[in-house]
């Protein structure tokens, strides 16, 4: 299982309120969701009229696909009418990178190895 986490800033210009800014950034949202199967939150600058600050989300078993699924993302930001992509980063984490988020408070898996195979 593979991660991939996309930070970015979408430069709103000259928005005249807030409601320009909640309409481009829900039109992102949306769009990125319906097209690509992926999370998408406003995270960041929720103040800020011209500035929203994002985070995105995929999933999969392969990190070259979701590495790919990630660079076509980026193209489409950059290619938006009512927004300028700012700056972003990008991190593709390894499911054996998060022992973590597997485990309860005191350490011990959420899972045995069988129910995570689905024989338990």
């Amino acid at each position: 299982m593979h991660l991939a986490l996309l930070t970015f800033e979408l430069l709103i210009p000259s928005p005249e309120s807030i409601k320009d800014k909640r309409r481009v950034v829900k039109s992102v949202k949306d769009r990125l969701h319906r097209e690509h199967q992926v999370s998408v939150a406003e995270v960041r600058y929720l103040d800020n009229l011209t500035v929203a600050g994002m985070a995105l989300c995929l999933v999969n078993r392969d990190a070259k696909y979701a590495r790919s699924v990630i660079d076509t993302i980026i193209d489409k930001l950059r290619s938006l009418p009512d927004a300028q992509l700012g700056d972003h980063f990008v991190e593709i984490i390894s499911g054996d990178q998060l022992p973590t988020a597997f485990t309860g408070d005191d350490g011990t898996p959420l899972w045995t190895d069988d129910e995570r195979r689905g024989e338990g």
